[in-house]
């Protein structure tokens, strides 16, 4: 009841008040009554617990006033406390020398001191807090006292300036009015509030000024000092057209007085003088210079030389500097164009004594080349007339092997036809050499069947390489080559001979390496190997590394023709060899695709088994009487009925004597008085039907044997092989 009749939020002073009224009027009440059953004592004792409660409530109500008093004591200590931290902050903020601000993180400013913005009176009162960063930078840019370049809108700084802003840290220097310089140190906060830092460094930009005033004198006494020691005459101009520097050297040239070389002359001063001068390239005159001096654009650089009197010469050259300035530099070629004069006049003497020299050259060249072709005329010749009679020693002594039963005897004929071996070996090689070096060795370039020659090769030189004890292994192969049969054929088999030849023991393998579009021919020995320093000379003709080697064992021509056949096939010749190692020649040669080609079997070597001769009649045209003589008697020898004749027209009148048809012809090739085999043979046929026939030649050009080829003639080479021959009669039989 009572708790409605008193109002919490009034304060305990007043609800005090109320219970005491409240009090008095109950015991009035009780006083005044009339009531005599007891009322009077019940409201008696309401008022008396009342009362207790009055008490307690007051009780409690002067406990929360001495903790309200007590809050309140406290809180007025803290509040001047802070009041004076507020105050210290803002005396230290003060006693900083530099512009001091503090904005929120929301940009607004909270406080600042009054050496913030100093520099800027006419914005300085308002600068307060609560005012925006925005808004300060608007203010700052638009300040009389801030100093912006011409092309700088306070717009643009200000949008530069928020740029900045948005770093965490940021130090730049802003110019101002009267010469002075702030620096501006902006950093952020911890909680993204922004301090800003504004320091006067007007003295020391100042100094640094004095500094590089001086700096930039000390430079131009230096470069000043550079210019007087450069041996060219020097003018910089700027971009007006005004001297700014030169040397005294460039007075000295010109010919112009020194009291007219002054900062700020005009260039038509100093150079005005071109006009009267004669330039030596008549493609630029004096105007010509005036517009490039007057170009706005930028300015290509300019050469070109005067006359300066009778015999000086000057050389000018102009050069547009950044600044739109130039350089004109001037240097002193008398002495040049004299040397080059003397050089120009020197040369046309040497080219003079050089055409001299060259048509004696020519002269000894033209010599040279009929020597050589001499030489070879004189080679061939020679191996011809010492083939005459090598085929026919070759013959007689396989006219004696049957003659001949005594066991000695026998041996030392073999010995002979040994020799004679050797020396048809050697007879062929130089024919080869002689050709290769003439420039008359026709080459006919098809598809060879490389397996072909391999097989034949280690058909041949396998017994040699077995006689002395080496393992002689040839790789077959299916690959078909582009290059010259017979050269081919020569060039391996002068590699393979060599590897045996100087290999004394192990083995000598020779195989392929396939490539793309090409093979790689290697021949691999277990040979003594060759010194570097005699890799290049092995293939000189006539040199062998053994000179102790008996002629039998070859003159040193195979190594040569090999590199003068690969040279004329264009098939790359290489040679790798270590000393104790062995050796390695390989030879690159095209591949043919094996699809369109077909390589022809190989024959069958041996000799097949010797048949009877001695029904056949053999017709000899021989104009050689030893030769002819010697083919006799070897054809006798194996029963064979022989007509011989030295020419053509005496055969014809033999057989027209005789009445008789020889079974084979047996033709040389060169007859006497320039008449050829060939057609020999051509009119006996016409007379007597197609009769078997071969051509004997020294000759081994593939021309004859494609001649003889279409004739359906053979082709026996000189010295004559006694097997082939039988040969040839066999097919005859």
């Amino acid at each position: 009841m009572i708790g409605s009749l008193l109002d919490p939020r009034d304060p305990p002073e007043r609800q005090i008040e109320k219970l005491l009224k409240i009090a008095a009027a109950l015991m009035r009440r009780v006083e005044d009554s009339t009531n005599a059953s007891g009322a009077a004592y019940a409201q008696f004792q309401r008022a008396a617990m009342l009362e207790q409660e009055v008490q307690a409530r007051t009780r409690d109500l002067e406990r929360a006033l001495d903790l309200l008093n007590d809050s309140n004591a406290r809180l007025s200590q803290a509040h001047a406390e802070t009041e004076a931290a507020r105050s210290n902050l803002a005396n230290a903020i003060e006693t900083v020398q530099e512009g001091f601000a503090l904005f929120d993180p929301a940009g607004a400013l909270v406080m600042c001191n009054s050496r913030f913005g100093m520099h800027m009176p006419d914005i300085r009162e308002r600068l307060k807090p609560g005012l925006s960063f925005t808004d300060y930078v608007h203010l700052v840019s638009r300040s009389r006292h801030l100093a912006l370049t011409e092309t700088l809108s306070p717009a643009q700084w200000a949008a530069r300036r928020m740029q900045r802003h948005a770093d965490d840290h940021v130090i730049f220097n802003v110019g101002m009015t009267q010469n002075r310089w702030v620096q501006v140190s902006e950093h952020r906060t911890g909680d993204g509030g922004t301090v800003v830092l504004q320091t006067d460094i007007t003295d020391i930009m100042r100094l640094e000024r004095q500094a590089r005033d001086r700096l930039l004198d000390d430079q131009a006494r230096l470069i000043r000092a550079t210019l007087e020691h450069l041996n060219q005459g020097l003018c910089i101009f700027d971009s007006a057209g005004r001297l700014v520097g030169w040397n005294s050297l460039a007075s000295e040239l010109l010919a112009v007085p020194a009291h007219r070389f002054r900062t700020g002359a005009e260039f038509e001063t100093l150079f005005g003088r071109l006009r009267e001068d004669a330039l030596r390239d008549p493609t630029l005159g004096a105007r010509d210079i005036a517009t490039w001096v007057a170009r706005n654009g930028t300015r290509p650089p300019l050469s070109f030389e005067i006359r300066r009197g009778r015999d000086r010469i000057l050389s000018l050259f102009g050069q547009d500097m950044p600044d739109h300035g130039f350089v004109i530099s001037l240097t002193d070629v008398t002495a040049e164009r004299r040397a080059v004069q003397a050089i120009y006049e020197a040369n046309a003497t040497l080219e003079a004594r050089v055409a001299e020299r060259t048509r004696a050259l020519e002269a000894a060249l033209q010599e040279a080349e009929r020597a050589n072709a001499g030489k070879s005329r004189f080679v061939a010749a020679a191996s011809h007339d010492l083939l005459q009679p090598l085929s026919a020693a070759k013959l007689y002594m396989a006219a004696l092997q049957g003659a001949v039963p005594d066991a000695a005897a026998q041996t030392i004929l073999e010995k002979a036809q040994n020799a004679l071996g050797s020396v048809e070996h050697i007879l062929e090689a130089l024919l080869d050499i002689s050709k290769l070096d003439s420039g008359n060795a026709a080459v006919h370039v098809a598809p060879v069947p490389l397996g072909l020659i391999l097989a034949q090769l280690h058909d041949e030189l396998g017994p040699v390489a077995a006689q002395k004890g080496l393992d002689l292994r040839v790789v077959g192969t299916s690959a078909i080559v582009c290059s010259d049969m017979t050269y081919l054929r020569r060039i391996v088999q002068n590699l393979l001979s060599n590897a045996i030849r100087y290999t004394g023991s192990g083995r000598v393998l020779i195989g392929l390496r396939r490539q793309a579009r090409k093979v790689r021919l290697e021949i691999r020995d277990t040979g003594p190997g060759i010194p570097a320093d005699k890799q290049d000379v092995i293939f000189r003709e006539f040199h062998r590394l053994d000179a102790d080697a008996s002629a039998a064992e070859g003159m040193g021509l195979g190594l040569a023709i090999v590199e003068r056949a690969c040279s004329l096939l264009m098939h790359p010749l290489r040679l790798w060899s270590e000393p104790g190692l062995g050796t390695c020649f390989s030879v690159e040669l095209p591949l043919v695709a094996q699809s369109d080609l077909k390589a022809p079997a190989p024959e069958p070597p041996g000799t097949a088994p010797q048949a009877d001769l001695g029904a056949i009649i053999a017709l000899l045209i021989e104009n050689d009487a030893p030769l002819r003589n010697a083919i006799t008697v070897t054809l006798e020898t194996w029963g064979v009925h022989v007509l011989d004749c030295a020419s053509g027209a005496e055969a014809i009148a033999l057989l027209q004597e005789i009445g008789v048809a020889p079974d084979a012809i047996i033709a040389d090739y060169q007859l006497d008085n320039g008449s050829l085999g060939t057609d020999a043979v051509r009119d006996l046929r016409a007379i007597h039907g197609p009769i078997p026939a071969c051509i004997v030649s020294a000759d081994r050009s593939r021309e004859l044997r494609e001649h003889c080829a279409s004739a359906g003639l053979d082709v026996l080479h000189k010295p004559l092989d006694p097997n082939e021959l039988r040969a040839f009669l066999r097919q005859c039989a």
